[in-house]
Protein backbone atom coordinates (compact mmCIF):
# COMPACT_ATOMS: atom_id res chain seq x y z
CA UNK A 1 0.00 0.00 0.00
CA UNK A 2 1.41 3.42 -1.00
CA UNK A 3 -0.14 6.01 1.32
CA UNK A 4 0.22 9.74 0.68
CA UNK A 5 -1.93 12.79 1.19
CA UNK A 6 -3.38 13.54 -2.24
CA UNK A 7 -4.60 17.04 -1.45
CA UNK A 8 -5.95 19.27 1.29
CA UNK A 9 -9.22 21.18 0.89
CA UNK A 10 -9.71 24.73 2.12
CA UNK A 11 -13.06 26.56 2.31
CA UNK A 12 -12.77 30.17 1.18
CA UNK A 13 -15.08 33.08 0.39
CA UNK A 14 -13.13 34.47 -2.60
CA UNK A 15 -12.09 31.50 -4.70
CA UNK A 16 -10.30 33.51 -7.39
CA UNK A 17 -8.55 35.86 -4.95
CA UNK A 18 -7.15 32.99 -2.88
CA UNK A 19 -6.09 31.10 -6.03
CA UNK A 20 -4.25 34.22 -7.27
CA UNK A 21 -2.47 34.56 -3.89
CA UNK A 22 -1.03 31.02 -4.02
CA UNK A 23 -0.16 31.38 -7.72
CA UNK A 24 1.59 34.71 -7.21
CA UNK A 25 3.50 33.92 -4.05
CA UNK A 26 4.16 30.19 -4.37
CA UNK A 27 4.01 29.48 -8.09
CA UNK A 28 0.92 27.28 -7.83
CA UNK A 29 -0.65 26.31 -11.12
CA UNK A 30 -4.37 27.07 -10.95
CA UNK A 31 -6.58 24.36 -12.42
CA UNK A 32 -9.81 24.83 -14.28
CA UNK A 33 -12.81 25.69 -12.14
CA UNK A 34 -15.31 23.00 -11.22
CA UNK A 35 -18.87 24.02 -10.48
CA UNK A 36 -21.93 22.21 -9.17
CA UNK A 37 -24.70 24.81 -9.41
CA UNK A 38 -27.23 22.54 -7.72
CA UNK A 39 -25.12 22.56 -4.54
CA UNK A 40 -23.80 26.12 -4.93
CA UNK A 41 -20.27 24.69 -4.99
CA UNK A 42 -17.18 25.88 -6.88
CA UNK A 43 -13.56 24.77 -6.58
CA UNK A 44 -10.12 24.92 -8.15
CA UNK A 45 -7.10 22.73 -7.59
CA UNK A 46 -3.79 24.50 -7.02
CA UNK A 47 -0.78 22.36 -7.93
CA UNK A 48 2.71 23.16 -6.68
CA UNK A 49 5.99 22.18 -8.37
CA UNK A 50 6.51 19.38 -5.83
CA UNK A 51 3.21 17.77 -6.88
CA UNK A 52 1.41 18.81 -3.68
CA UNK A 53 -2.14 20.06 -4.27
CA UNK A 54 -4.48 22.38 -2.43
CA UNK A 55 -8.16 22.47 -3.32
CA UNK A 56 -9.76 25.84 -2.67
CA UNK A 57 -13.54 25.59 -2.44
CA UNK A 58 -16.53 27.83 -1.97
CA UNK A 59 -20.18 26.97 -1.33
CA UNK A 60 -23.10 29.30 -0.79
CA UNK A 61 -23.89 27.85 2.66
CA UNK A 62 -20.29 27.89 3.96
CA UNK A 63 -19.77 31.51 4.95
CA UNK A 64 -18.55 31.80 8.54
CA UNK A 65 -15.17 31.48 10.22
CA UNK A 66 -15.07 30.90 13.97
CA UNK A 67 -11.85 32.65 14.97
CA UNK A 68 -8.17 32.48 14.15
CA UNK A 69 -7.54 29.23 16.02
CA UNK A 70 -10.11 26.46 16.09
CA UNK A 71 -10.32 22.70 15.89
CA UNK A 72 -9.62 21.38 12.41
CA UNK A 73 -7.10 22.59 9.86
CA UNK A 74 -4.55 24.80 11.63
CA UNK A 75 -2.16 25.77 8.83
CA UNK A 76 -0.56 24.84 5.55
CA UNK A 77 3.23 24.51 5.70
CA UNK A 78 5.25 25.31 2.60
CA UNK A 79 8.97 24.57 2.47
CA UNK A 80 10.76 27.45 0.73
CA UNK A 81 14.38 26.32 1.13
CA UNK A 82 16.84 27.32 3.83
CA UNK A 83 16.64 29.93 6.60
CA UNK A 84 17.82 32.70 4.26
CA UNK A 85 14.94 31.85 1.91
CA UNK A 86 12.45 32.07 4.79
CA UNK A 87 13.87 35.50 5.70
CA UNK A 88 13.74 36.65 2.06
CA UNK A 89 10.14 35.48 1.67
CA UNK A 90 9.15 37.21 4.91
CA UNK A 91 10.74 40.47 3.72
CA UNK A 92 9.00 40.21 0.34
CA UNK A 93 5.63 39.48 1.95
CA UNK A 94 6.08 42.39 4.37
CA UNK A 95 6.94 44.76 1.48
CA UNK A 96 3.84 43.61 -0.42
CA UNK A 97 1.55 44.17 2.56
CA UNK A 98 0.86 40.50 3.31
CA UNK A 99 0.10 40.02 7.01
CA UNK A 100 2.89 38.36 9.02
CA UNK A 101 1.40 36.50 11.99
CA UNK A 102 4.68 35.28 13.52
CA UNK A 103 8.41 35.16 12.90
CA UNK A 104 10.67 34.54 11.27
CA UNK A 105 11.84 32.55 14.24
CA UNK A 106 13.16 29.22 15.45
CA UNK A 107 10.38 27.23 17.09
CA UNK A 108 10.75 25.17 20.23
CA UNK A 109 10.78 21.97 18.19
CA UNK A 110 13.64 23.22 16.01
CA UNK A 111 11.88 24.49 12.88
CA UNK A 112 12.77 27.83 11.32
CA UNK A 113 9.59 29.45 10.08
CA UNK A 114 7.53 32.51 9.42
CA UNK A 115 3.73 32.44 9.49
CA UNK A 116 1.86 34.62 7.00
CA UNK A 117 -1.85 34.96 6.43
CA UNK A 118 -3.48 34.37 3.06
CA UNK A 119 -6.20 36.84 1.96
CA UNK A 120 -8.79 35.09 4.16
CA UNK A 121 -6.65 34.75 7.28
CA UNK A 122 -5.58 31.14 6.78
CA UNK A 123 -2.19 30.51 8.35
CA UNK A 124 0.63 29.58 5.95
CA UNK A 125 3.93 28.48 7.50
CA UNK A 126 6.94 29.34 5.36
CA UNK A 127 9.56 26.94 6.61
CA UNK A 128 13.17 25.98 6.04
CA UNK A 129 13.57 22.41 4.85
Amino acid sequence: MNIRIEHVGLWVRDLEGVARFYARHFGARVGEPYENTKKGFRSRFLTFDSGARLEVMTRTDVTERFGAEQLGLAHVAISVGDEAAVDACAARFREQGVAIADGPRRTGDGYYECVVLDPEGNRVELMAS
